[in-house]
This record gives structure tokens, sequence and C-alpha cells, in this order.
């Protein structure tokens, strides 16, 4: 028999080590155990959670660090609980896996995960522990970076769990790897951050500047404490700590940059294309994410679950975390072992030669296409047409595989036209097939001899890779689900490997 010390609740299952009730680590050998106590609406035990840090005390063993190898970059990760579902949980814009600890609040939440779950964070490369780069860091390359750390614990398949920002990887996430996605779950996330009449919630431009001319004086100190957490707005503690979590997290520079690269990023038709089970969960009130961006995420998202919570803190771990927490134990309780996947969400890429090249060129064309996409990690079709198909699972490895099919195409004398289009693919033992590789097919015609065009679908997933895009004139009035059509700058140094 285990009991909690906090509330005093107990348990017969030897395998647990947290309470469920408030995240203190259970003690053995309590005398005179009694059954484990229910309670009624009136008579509930009263759990200090919330708003004064000094009344709760972390007095558990903390999960070591450890580093996984994504690319050239380390990745910093911890794990801890032993639940029978693996959870990877995505923070927002910047963290720090060690100093997080340092704050009660999030101690206590965290360990509340791990009591039903096999409990993993990480730190996004650029922030806390994990590397520091140059580059910034495009969204593909923090789905790798989920991989990695996966691979690193043995995790076949989790849930993943992305609060704020990092929803909008996971949502990637989930639609590119649903083999190895158990769910997805995210809390307060929203599609983009600027404003146009389609999506009204966004900040607008001015009010974006205004939080980057923030980072730029204030880094530091509690920025922005009062808009994501109120309920511990005040508490001087929490905005100590606050400010501390911030300068251990990244640089004045890198947080600059990482919001910036944050703005540009659209995920709204990633979210048709997610076909895992998924909750999402939204405070009615969020004075930093709308709930009306909630509600237009989980409308998008086929069978998707959406929460709305009472407050007004959009940081998870502030406010009632139990409403928070509850949910997403349920929702992993009653999971049911999805079917084989064979539907993905994927960056089709399409080469043909130009209409005045002999079809007798074709094997060459194809075994340089081939090469390159082997190399940037693609999956080509296997018929033999006129046209060469292949896809990625992210967008900027579709993009480089296309200039560098270009360029070598070139040097063999070869003149080509290219396509891209980010959207569903469908996967059948070898054959390769799906609506967006069919679009990609229909805007083929429109590139001109030595173009490589993107659709607005891809270009909207492509923010901090470099990529230089300029928008081309072109009809699109047959075109279903394409806005707009751009040309890759392939010579503006996106072409290294």
């Amino acid at each position: 028999m285990k009991s909690c010390p906090q509330c005093q609740r107990t348990y017969s299952d030897e395998s647990l080590r947290f309470c469920r009730v408030d995240g203190t680590p259970l003690v053995t050998g309590a005398a005179n155990e009694a059954p484990t106590r229910t309670f009624g609406s009136g008579l509930s035990p009263t759990v200090p959670i919330q708003t004064n840090t000094l009344e709760f005390s972390d007095s558990g063993d903390r999960p070591e660090t450890h580093y996984a190898k994504s690319g050239d970059v380390n990745i910093a990760y911890q794990v801890l609980g032993d639940g029978p579902i693996d959870l990877v949980y995505v923070p927002g814009w910047v963290s720090h896996i060690e100093y997080g600890w340092e704050q009660p609040i999030l101690a206590r939440f965290f360990r509340r995960l791990a009591s039903f779950s096999r409990l993993i964070l990480f730190d996004k490369r650029g922030t806390g522990l994990s590397d520091q780069t140059s580059d910034l860091p495009t969204l593909e390359q923090r789905m790798d970076d989920v991989r990695a750390v996966m691979e690193a614990v043995g995790s076949e398949r989790a849930a993943v769990f992305g609060m704020s920002e990092g929803g909008n990887m996971a949502l990637l996430f989930a639609a590119t790897y649903p083999e190895r996605t158990l769910a997805l779950i995210t809390f307060g996330i929203f599609c983009k951050r600027v404003w146009d009449p389609e999506y009204p919630w966004a900040p607008t431009p001015e009010s974006r500047q205004g939080f980057y001319d923030a980072i730029e004086k204030e880094w530091g100190g509690p920025i922005g404490i009062e808009d994501i957490a109120p309920s511990v707005a005040h508490d001087p503690a929490f905005r100590n700590w606050w400010g501390t979590y911030q300068r251990r997290s990244a640089s004045p520079r890198a947080a600059l940059a990482l919001a910036k690269m944050n703005t540009l990023i659209d995920v709204r038709q990633v979210l048709p294309a997610i076909r895992v089970p998924t909750l999402l969960m939204h405070r009615v009130d969020d004075q930093d994410v709308n709930i009306e961006e909630g509600r237009y995420v989980a409308a998008r998202i086929p069978n998707a679950k959406f929460v709305e919570l009472p407050g007004s803190d959009h940081l998870i771990y502030a406010g009632d975390q139990e409403s928070v927490l509850d949910p997403v134990e349920n929702f992993l309780a009653d999971l049911e072992r999805p079917p084989e996947v064979d539907t993905v969400l994927a960056s089709a890429l399409c080469v043909e030669l130009d209409e005045e090249m002999s079809k007798s060129s074709m094997p060459r064309l194809r075994s340089i296409a081939q090469r390159e996409t082997e190399w940037f990690k693609g999956r080509s079709g296997d018929v033999e047409t006129d046209v060469f198909t292949a896809i990625f699972d992210g967008p900027v490895r579709a993009i480089r595989c296309a200039c560098a099919i270009n360029r070598a195409a070139g040097q063999a004398g070869l003149s080509t036209k290219t396509a891209l289009h980010t959207g569903l693919c469908e996967i059948r033992g070898d054959k390769i097939a799906g609506a967006a590789i069919d679009i990609c097919q229909q805007i083929l015609p429109l590139a001109e001899t030595g173009e490589v065009i993107v659709s607005s679908a891809t270009r909207d997933l492509v923010s901090g890779a470099g990529v230089s895009l300029q928008i081309k004139d072109a009809s699109l009035a047959s075109l279903k689900g394409v806005s707009e059509l751009f040309v890759v700058e392939c010579e503006s140094g996106l072409l290294p490997r």
C-alpha cells in the first residue's frame, strides 16, 4: 500500500509513484492504511496547486538529462514515469528542462502527467540545454528532433502533446508521421500569428512588432506574464522565476529570431490531413490566443474532440491544472490502437522534361532525380511515366531536392520543369498516389523551363529555412486548394546539403 503525504489518499497499486490528485511522490509502509477515499463535491480535499508557489514542495527525485543526436545537433531530453503510454511533451516558444523543475507549479504538472504515462521532455534545438544553432530551425528539423529523442528512449509510438507554439510542430508531426503518433493533444494553440481577413484573431503586424521590441528591450524580465499567466502575474516568486527561465532558455537574439520565425508559420492547410485521435483544449478567456482560434482548429481536424476550459491563463501549468490533466488522462486511457496508416501528409515533387526535349532523355533525368531524392531522404514512385514523382516528409527537403535536380539536370544538358505541393499522399507498398501528387501534376505545366514552382500550401511551412520565393503570375482558376504559386530562387544559398 502506498499513500500521499500531501492529501492522505492511499493506493493499492504498488506500481504507482506519484499521487493522481496532486502529483506528490508516494510513500510506502504507512501504518493502518485505509482504503482509497472518495470525496463528494462538497468534501473534496483542498489541494494547493495554482497560484501560491510557496504552498507546494517539490520533494521528488528529478529526472536526469540525456542527449539524443539529431543529425549533428544534440537534443537534451528527460524521461520520467512508467505509465503504459509514451507521452512526448512539446513546450512552447522557449524552454529549459532542468531549470523548469525549480518552479513547483511546473514540477507538479510534469509529475502529474508522469503518473499515467512515460513522460518524455525535451528542449527544442536552439533553446535550453539543446545545442544552439546559427541557422533558424525548420519545422521538419524539429520533427527530426522528436524522432531522434523517441528513438533514443526506445519509443516506437507516442502521444504528442503540444502547447502554444509547440502545437504547430505537434500538428505537423501527427500529420506527417501517423505511424509514430498514437494520439495528438494540444493546449492553447493557433494556426498563425499574423492577422488576415480569413484569420482575424491573430495579432496585427503592429502588435507583433511591439512584442519584438519588448524582447529587444526587456529580455530577462517577466515579459508577457500579465497576458499569458494572469493568475500568477503578481506572485513575486513566480515573476522572478519566469524572468530567469526565459534568460536560461534563450539569448535575446535567439528569442527574437525564434519569435519572428514562429510569426511566419501557417499550418491551416495541415489540419485536414490529421488522421490520429485528437484532443484539443483551450481556456475560454485566454488573453494571448483567442478561444476562436481553438474552435477554428478543432472544426478542421476530422473527428477531433475539443474541450473548452474555464480560466484566462495561456500558460498551461498556471491556473487550474486538474481541468487540463483530467481530460488528458481520460483521453489516453480510452485510446484504442489505430489501424495501420497509409495516408500521410507529405510534400510532393514532380519533374518533367521541357516540351522541346526528346523523350529519350527521360531515363537520364530519372536517374538524376532518383539519386537526389535518395540523398534528401525522399521516396519516389515506381511507375515509369514522363513525369518523375517523389514525396518528402518536409517541404524544405523537397525544395532542396528540387533545386539539386534542377542544377544537375542543367549540367547534363537537360531542360526541366519542376513543381511542389504539400498535402495528403497515399502509400501502398511501393506505390505513392493521392491528392498532393494530383495537384502537383496539375500545377507542373504552369512552370517555365528551368523553374521550380511551389504552391501556397508548401510556402506556408518553410519559415526559417532561408528559402527565397517570388510570387508567380499565373491563372489558378481551375486549381482547387491552391491560392498562389511561387518561384524558388535556387541560387539563393539553398542548395548545400
